[in-house]
């Protein structure tokens, strides 16, 4: 539905229906609407319904967040003698991206009525009588005291000052029937984007839209869009720039985002994942069975190989959910299967015989050594993390749920990573300690 244009989506609509969603308008306007930018705008690009004072647009690169504000402004701007706030985090961007840019305000709307800019006093002047003013992040204040009825604050996540230049800007909102503002931005933990999101979740009058790179494919060269997921896909900074994930990282953890993307290294075959199994001298499964079955459990299971070198390399998350006990055991001999896995460390803690038992009854031949753990998840990890400091472990593409994973790790015990257990991660632990050899036993015991 997110990719539909305001005619395909009247289209799909009711004659009542219809009325319903063009009766704001007056007949002028709705023919201006149908013929202008929002007839070929997605859904996530067009101002949201509802009584809220700000809209968050948290989007990947190349979603059309700058076109989304600009439009946005244009539109505040045609209703008459608004003051509106035009807020980067320089005085250079807000000129050169937001005003003058591809998809800035100079180029956003009707030719006969987009706004003449007056560079030196930092003003746009619309034929209506609207005005907007340019503001720097980097003096927040420079917001004190000015009032606005609208605000377009363009990468939020990259003002140097966040919550100060938020609090004048928000405390200076105060003209007109409805004031509002539109934030846009590439997502980044910082405490401005957390307060927003805080205090949406907290029903704080705050719309969040969030995007990915892809679903603007229509506008963007397929050779940019080949060449950035190639290189960047899965990775941290994929899922950040492209994806418009918010990545936290968890104190305390025992893997962070930075290390793992210091050990990955670019995948050879032609899946995209992994490394030639050639060349490796072992190849390892690590699994971690579920205690149940159907939604929310998963079993861990993940393969890593070991090199001439001695470096260990994690070469594939397989991983599954949902499944029965003969399901997730399939998958565990498809994947020693697909790697020639010279062994399939399992986990019995939770199954006991039963693991061993379900693992032949899909495979006899299968070569499954049974492990029992006698510490946490979190303990037994430690090693694990301090070969990935030493530089020991590499990952050979990306494993984004995998990772999550290991960066909700505690150092001393613990997990705040995503789900219920860290099982993905637990199979990993399993896989490398195997390929480390007796050096540094993460509190197991061979069964």
């Amino acid at each position: 539905m997110s990719a539909l244009n305001l005619h395909e989506r009247l289209a799909a609509l009711t004659d009542d229906e219809h009325r319903e969603a063009l009766r704001p308008w007056d007949m002028p306007e709705r023919k201006k609407l149908l013929r202008g930018w929002y007839s070929k705008a997605r859904t996530s690009q067009v101002v949201p319904d509802g009584d809220w004072h700000t809209w968050l647009v948290m989007a990947g690169r190349g979603f059309g967040k700058t076109r989304t504000g600009a439009e946005w402004v244009q539109r505040a701007a045609m209703k008459g003698a608004a003051r509106i706030a035009i807020v980067g985090a320089t005085l250079h961007e807000a000129r050169a991206v937001m005003v003058e840019g591809e998809s800035g305000l100079l180029r956003a709307g009707r030719q006969s009525l987009r706004p003449s800019f007056e560079p030196s006093l930092r003003r746009l002047s619309w034929p209506t009588g609207a005005k907007g003013f340019l503001y720097s992040a980097d003096d927040p204040d420079a917001m004190r005291g000015a009032q606005h009825s609208h605000a377009w604050g363009d990468e939020i996540a990259k003002w140097p000052q966040g919550l100060d230049v938020w609090m004048n800007l928000r405390m200076g909102l105060r003209l007109g029937k409805e004031p509002r503002a539109v934030l846009t931005t590439t997502p980044r933990p910082v405490p401005l984007v957390r307060r927003l999101l805080e205090e949406a979740l907290a029903g704080h009058a705050i719309i969040v839209t969030r995007g990915r790179t892809v679903e603007n494919t229509a506008n963007l060269p397929p050779a940019f869009l080949e060449a950035v997921t190639e290189a960047y896909g899965g990775t941290r900074l994929g899922r950040q720039e492209l994806d418009g994930e918010l990545i936290e990282e968890v104190e305390g953890a025992l893997w962070s985002r930075a290390l793992i993307e210091r050990c990955r290294v670019r995948p050879v075959n032609p899946a995209g994942q992994g490394v030639d199994d050639a060349g490796l001298a072992r190849v390892v499964i690590g699994v971690d069975p579920p205690a149940g079955h159907g939604a929310g459990s998963v079993c861990g299971i993940v393969a890593a190989g070991l090199r001439a070198d001695g470096t260990i390399v994690v070469i594939e998350d397989a991983s599954v959910e949902g499944l029965s006990p003969e399901g997730w055991a399939r998958a565990v001999s498809d994947a020693a299967a697909r790697h020639a896995a010279d062994r399939v460390v399992a986990e019995v803690n939770n199954g006991g015989d039963m693991v061993a038992r379900v693992l032949a009854a899909v495979d006899h031949a299968l070569p499954v050594k049974s492990v029992r753990a006698t510490r946490g998840k979190a303990i037994r990890a430690e090693p694990v993390a301090a070969q990935y400091e030493a530089g020991r472990v590499r990952h050979a593409g990306a494993f984004p749920a995998l990772e999550d994973e290991l960066c909700g790790l505690i150092a001393g015990g613990g997990y705040e990573g995503p789900g219920r257990s860290p099982d993905r991660a637990d199979a990993l632990v399993w896989a490398v300690w195997e390929l480390m050899g007796k050096s540094a036993r993460p509190g197991v015991r061979v069964v």
